[in-house]
């Protein structure tokens, strides 16, 4: 006979424990349970049937595996957390004594700190298994940096995350490893590319922030010990793999001046080799550049010469433009076939963008992201006001040097600036103030996260101050073939004949109105006429007026031939309004609009063009009817779905263009 088994000894109650019986297993308080799970990774599991791995009448929530479970009675930090209660028992009984001098020094003395180090370890066990979990300690760390400090949040905690934030940007800005940024309603996206991994992570934007009590921030901060102690391994990895000492110097004087980032200061032996390295090679490539142009142009006027420079002149200059290691861009094979994902700059592109600019960014437009994605682009030289801190290549905005002036302001009237300042020194440029300088280009600081994204020099024109920026599109949405995009003229997406099938719905609903508004006249023109009738023919006390009248209507009476006359109208009309009812019904089924009488004539003013379209749509629609008749039951139910969303696709970005389309020409009217 086999043996019975005993209930809660196998499947799902064997592998499932709650949460209850966990904390009694491990001995330790929930908050520190919480804690300990956060640290190691460890979260709830949902059972297949709560009933089965309940080994209880009553329904339990919450639920983890036992292995789980089982492995952290051999953590380390279970005995911390043991001490840790013993300490706060040792210091709640001095308090009730009233030695609050011992208590402070066993607080002092006595207090247990705790090392993440081998946790950080066990759940990473390669460099690259921590680069692809560092979006959310990276968006974590970034957002705690901008809290004010409170009681729940620390400043010493602020502090801790401001300097790790700031020492994985210069990492970013020595690589020229950012390659995406984008600017949204929650806060700024940017994406980095680290030994082949993608990371992206979200900047709060720097408003003032309001700690609402809502969100417990105990457990936020246990994920901020866990995760400053991850950054803390990921910098010093980073540093130390292009030869950076790791803690850069801080300089926390400047710091408190608003400096920022400049107050680090990075420091490494291979830095300075580099730069002694690169120098010589950058004079060889001058000096070999000189003797190929040498070269170059001797064979140019031999050519010349000879009378062969019809086509070689224009092959020269292709050859000269074009770079021999630029990226290929892929073009796809036919125009209606898909777009093909073009490679990523790389980063000696990305640390060429801006290098041979200088940037001078004004008190109204964002610093620490401009300075930030500026420096991480190859651009050495930023001047901003002294009001906005420490740092800056100049503080002086008439400064000749300045190339690019960042301005989130619209531009003044020549009447409404100052007169110009009498400056008696030589050579100083005499400008307004709040005027521009001439010889320099003002942008707005949507050209910077556009020129980034886009991998090169937009046309600044298009950002000047004042001015209609471009559609701001998140780098990360690729366009596909029918969607609607805003950076393509209406003309160049629209479908055949759409504008003109829009032109004529515009009018047949203006049409409409107008019949509506001219009925609903008439019908108060009427209310009106009923209501004079009224007061004209109201009751009458003389009684030879009364005698008048019934004699009038007698005379009016023409007998029951009359009445029956009258009988049929009102059948006839009634008629007509069932008819006209049950049309309007048929045309709702359809999906026709219908408009009582103006029907016929809104289908005699439709275009040839759109009576073709029309057609050909039905004739698609027969021919699509006929194929999915000779498929199967399955592939037909394939392609209704494939056709269904297809459609919701093209009324979406049909729904796009007719909004754009209202929007152009309600501006062209206006103009």
């Amino acid at each position: 006979m086999a043996k019975i088994k005993k209930r809660g000894t196998t499947g799902q109650a064997k592998n499932f424990i709650t949460r209850t019986q966990a904390v009694r297993k491990l001995q330790i308080s929930l908050p520190d349970f919480r804690r300990l799970c956060i640290f190691k990774g460890i979260y709830p599991r949902e059972p297949r049937s709560k009933k089965k791995a309940s080994k209880t009448s009553t329904p339990n929530t919450t639920f983890y595996y036992t292995k789980d479970i089982q492995y952290l009675l051999h953590e380390p930090l279970l005995r911390k957390f043991r001490e840790q209660k013993s300490l706060a028992k040792k210091i709640a009984r001095s308090l009730g004594r009233g030695e609050v001098g011992d208590a402070a020094r066993l607080e002092k003395n006595l207090a247990p700190k705790l090392s993440l180090d081998h946790i950080i370890k066990e759940r990473y066990p390669t460099f690259v298994d921590a680069l692809r979990d560092l979006d959310d300690c990276l968006s974590l760390l970034f957002l705690f940096a901008s809290l004010p400090s409170t009681t729940s949040v620390p400043p010493k905690t602020i502090a801790q995350c401001q300097r790790l934030c700031h020492e994985f940007q210069h990492y970013l800005i020595t690589t020229n490893s950012l390659r995406k940024s984008f600017l949204s309603i929650k806060g700024i996206y940017y994406q980095a590319t680290i030994q082949g991994q993608d990371i992206l992570w979200l900047v709060p934007y720097r408003f003032v922030q309001k700690v609402n009590g809502d969100v417990d921030y105990r457990i936020m901060a246990t994920f901020v010990d866990f995760y400053t102690t991850l950054l803390g391994f990921v910098n010093f990895r980073l540093y130390t793999s292009i030869g950076l000492v790791y803690p850069p110097k801080f300089d926390a004087i400047s710091d408190e001046k608003g400096a920022e980032l400049t107050a680090f200061r990075l420091e490494g032996k291979n830095v300075e080799q580099l730069k002694a390295i690169e120098q010589p090679k950058a004079a060889t490539n001058a000096s070999n550049n000189e003797v190929s142009r040498e070269v170059q142009e001797k064979v140019d006027n031999v050519v010349k010469m000879a009378g062969l420079d019809k086509d070689s002149g224009e092959q020269a200059a292709e050859d000269q433009a074009t770079n021999e290691y630029a990226i290929d861009k892929f073009e796809p094979a036919a125009p209606e076939a898909d777009t093909l994902p073009q490679p990523e700059a790389s980063g000696d592109e990305a640390g060429s963008l801006f290098s041979s600019f200088t940037f001078f960014i004004s008190r109204e437009a964002p610093k620490a992201p401009l300075e930030f994605i500026l420096r991480a682009f190859g651009c050495k030289r930023i001047a901003w006001d002294e009001i906005s801190g420490e740092g800056a290549f100049t503080h002086d905005e008439k400064d000749t040097r300045i190339t690019h002036q960042i301005v989130d302001r619209p531009q003044l009237p020549e009447s409404a600036l100052p007169s110009v300042p009498e400056d008696s020194k030589n050579g100083a440029v005499k400008v307004r103030n709040g005027g521009r300088i001439p010889g320099r280009t003002y942008i707005q600081p949507q050209w910077v996260w556009d020129c980034i994204n886009d991998s090169k020099l937009l046309r600044p024109d298009l950002y000047a101050p004042g001015a209609t920026l471009p559609p701001h599109l998140s780098p990360w949405v690729k366009t596909t073939r029918g969607a609607y995009d805003p950076r393509i003229t209406l003309a160049a997406q629209e479908e055949e004949g759409e504008a003109e099938r829009a032109a004529e719905e515009e009018d047949e609903e203006s049409e409409d109105e107008e019949n509506v508004a001219e009925a609903k006249a008439t019908e108060v023109d009427d209310e009106e006429e009923e209501e004079d009738e009224e007061e004209d023919h109201g009751m009458d006390v003389d009684g030879s007026e009364d005698s008048e009248s019934e004699e009038e209507e007698e005379e009016d009476f023409g007998g029951f031939d009359d009445a029956a006359d009258a009988v049929s109208e009102s059948e006839d009309e009634e008629e007509a309004l069932r008819s006209q009812h049950q049309k309007e019904l048929e045309a709702e089924a359809a999906g026709l609009p219908f408009s009582g009488s103006t029907n016929g004539t809104s289908s005699a003013k439709k275009s040839s063009k759109t009576k073709k379209y029309e057609a050909e749509k039905r004739k698609e629609e027969e021919e699509l009817e006929r194929q999915k008749m000779m498929l199967s039951r399955k592939k037909r139910k394939l392609l209704d779905k494939m056709l269904y969303s297809n459609k919701k696709k093209e009324e979406e970005a049909q729904k796009l263009r007719s909004k754009r389309r209202k929007i152009e020409n309600a501006t062209k009217s206006q103009a």
